[in-house]
């Protein structure tokens, strides 16, 4: 099952919505055949595993390793139940059962009985983190929400901006971090940041300093209060505004071909639709990079699961206060100057 876990990890950034899944077939003490799930329509663990095996009669004496329940209904492949039942395959270990409503215990019942020994929950906890974004969309009918910031020793996640006047980004994190946080971009399937943080930063948003695919963006706007210039406005890059208002306050934005308004009603809070809009078009995942006020909405209304952390070593003495959390990290790690902080949400 380590070894399952091992390969479904190497579809990471590739596979949403669907699972990250490997696939391990042992018969006789040796391991067979194996593989993964590489890539959105494409073909599962299970496909992959039992395609590895060149006699293909060993198949009647293999155990299947799985890490995720085989599914049992149509999608943009057939069902990997039928297959490992066609397949004459024994015995199947199973590290956890699909949230899935689609397959959700229904592949462990076909194969069961088809006649096939099957064993759930091996290595479940670990399982179930790995696909954590999976499961949040369909256990919680949300995306998985990851929390970022960085800020200074002392606290402070930005200057004061009424006094610096300062325009445009204020760096804070170590330079090789920029690339670490447009790796983690490339794994989720959203990104999003408040107005606020629009009108002062400027940010593109996008994984540029890394290889992989790019998240869509969201903005927060009460009002619909958005700079016109800004960069996401005109790259042609889309771009969701979710705003208590039908559409954007200054007509400059109507020119905007990247642009799309979800209007949130007044008694629905714009995390709250924001959330649902990304459900809805199948988004199991997002990066919050800020500002202050978005970020501690989300805290507040406790809906995250995960915050990363980063801490530079210098101190800025004064400006904003950097968001704070109730409870410890899960674990840290050391990132050039800067400290890592990684902290779940149980």
């Amino acid at each position: 099952m380590k070894r399952c876990l091992w390969l479904a990890a190497k579809g990471s950034g590739n596979t949403a919505p669907n699972p990250l899944v490997g696939s391990v077939l042992v018969a006789e003490g040796r391991i067979v055949g194996s593989g993964y799930h590489r890539a959105y329509g494409g073909p599962h663990a299970e496909v992959h595993a039992i395609e590895s095996v060149r006699d293909k009669s060993i198949l009647r004496k293999c155990t299947l390793y799985v890490n995720l329940e085989p599914c049992a209904h149509h999608g943009k492949t057939p069902p990997c139940a039928d297959l490992i039942i066609r397949s004459e395959i024994p015995r199947v270990v199973v590290g956890q059962t699909d949230p899935n409503p689609l397959t959700a215990g229904k592949g462990i019942e076909r194969m069961r009985a088809a006649g096939i020994e099957v064993i759930t929950g091996v290595l479940e906890e670990e399982c179930r983190h790995l696909n954590r974004r999976f499961n949040t969309f369909h256990s919680l009918g949300r995306p998985y929400v990851v929390l970022k910031w960085a800020r200074s020793a002392d606290g402070f996640m930005d200057t004061d901006r009424e006094e610096s006047k300062k325009t445009g980004i204020h760096w804070i994190s170590h330079p090789a971090v920029k690339k670490l946080v447009h790796k983690r971009r490339t794994l989720e399937g959203a990104i999003m940041v408040g107005a606020v943080t629009l009108a002062n930063d400027d940010p593109s948003l996008t994984a540029r300093s890394y290889f992989g695919r790019q998240p869509q963006r969201f903005v927060l706007s009460h009002r619909g209060i958005l700079p016109a210039k800004a960069k996401i406005f005109h790259d042609g890059v889309p771009v969701e505004v979710v705003s208590h208002r039908g559409g954007p306050a200054s007509p400059l934005l109507n020119a905007g071909d990247n642009l799309t308004w979800t209007s949130a009603p007044a008694e629905t809070g714009l995390i709250e639709a924001a959330l649902a809009s990304m459900h809805a078009q199948g988004i199991n995942s997002v990066l919050v990079e800020g500002g202050r006020e978005t970020l501690n909405g989300f805290i507040e209304l406790n809906l995250w699961d995960e915050a990363m952390v980063i801490t530079a070593p210098h101190t800025l003495g004064k400006g904003l206060p950097a968001p704070s959390l109730p409870l410890s990290a899960t674990h840290s790690r050391r990132y050039a100057t800067d400290l890592i902080n990684t902290y779940y949400n149980r």
